[in-house]
């Protein structure tokens, strides 16, 4: 399953993706057979219709058909563009000569071949596959896409979007995800529950990141190691080694929390 619905970007370069966008007969192909394909979205106009490059072809791929939730209003235009630029997955749902009437004058007068595509049925796809195949407890490529106060979006395969929240990205107390990620991280990330009736799928992250014993497996008594601080009170400060590691260590004035500090392993 997931060698068919994986993280958008990670087909683009395949051998088997640049081989079924080739041709004419290779996107007929793909269409027949429901492949999931990779192009890079090269523009959005005015009605948020995309244009998308597909090998030597120019694909169309209309408003409605640009993520799961456009046609319901349930998800926000932004889905749309701000993929601009960047890899996008698709089926191919036609081939045929000429272009759809929702180009400019001059797309139309090109001529050429405009395969029309469907974003939101490739995540149909990734989704019903993922919900019918996962169970809490396996692990995830995942790709993060952004990030908020209160968690990071995650692409869990062909833009299907998951929330790991902040308090499952790591064990020890981190102020905002960009302590742990940064958007484009490719990660893993473990499936803690599955909602089929929302069409969700909830991710945790701190359980990939070792067992408190394995991490200070890693450290002895005399070693002088680097570490961050993460809490502050009268008694001493938290100074947090690995994500699921933190030691107690004297306060000193001037220290704030997010300081990065050498400490003495006693």
């Amino acid at each position: 399953m997931r060698s068919r619905f994986l993280p958008e970007g990670r087909l683009l370069h395949t051998p088997e993706n640049e081989a079924a966008c080739a041709s004419c007969d290779g996107l007929r192909r793909a269409m027949e057979e429901g492949t999931v394909l990779e192009g890079v979205a090269q523009l959005c106009d005015g009605a948020h219709n995309l244009l998308v490059s597909v090998g030597p072809f120019t694909g169309f791929l209309p408003r409605e058909e640009a993520a799961l939730g456009i046609a319901e209003g349930t998800t926000r235009e932004i889905a749309i563009l701000s993929r601009v630029g960047k890899p996008i997955s698709f089926t191919v749902t036609g081939v045929a000569e000429g272009a759809p009437p929702q180009l400019t004058a001059l797309e139309e007068s090109e001529g050429v071949l405009r395969p029309r595509l469907s974003r939101r049925r490739a995540q149909q796809a990734a989704l019903d596959a993922m919900l019918a195949g996962l169970h809490p407890g396996c692990i995830l490529p995942a790709v993060v896409t952004h990030l908020e106060s209160f968690g990071a979006f995650v692409d869990i395969g062909c833009g299907v979007p998951s929330l790991i929240g902040i308090e499952n990205i790591s064990v020890s107390r981190i102020p905002h995800p960009d302590q742990r990620f940064r958007v484009g991280q490719a990660i893993f990330a473990v499936v803690q529950e599955l909602d089929p009736k929302l069409g969700r799928v909830y991710l945790t992250h701190r359980e990939l990141l070792g067992t408190w014993a394995e991490n200070a497996a890693r450290f002895q008594a005399g070693m002088t190691v680097p570490g961050i601080v993460r809490g502050l009170k009268e008694y001493g400060a938290f100074v947090e080694l690995t994500p699921n590691l933190s030691g107690l260590a004297e306060r000193k004035s001037g220290l704030r929390e997010g300081d990065r500090v050498s400490v003495y392993i006693k």
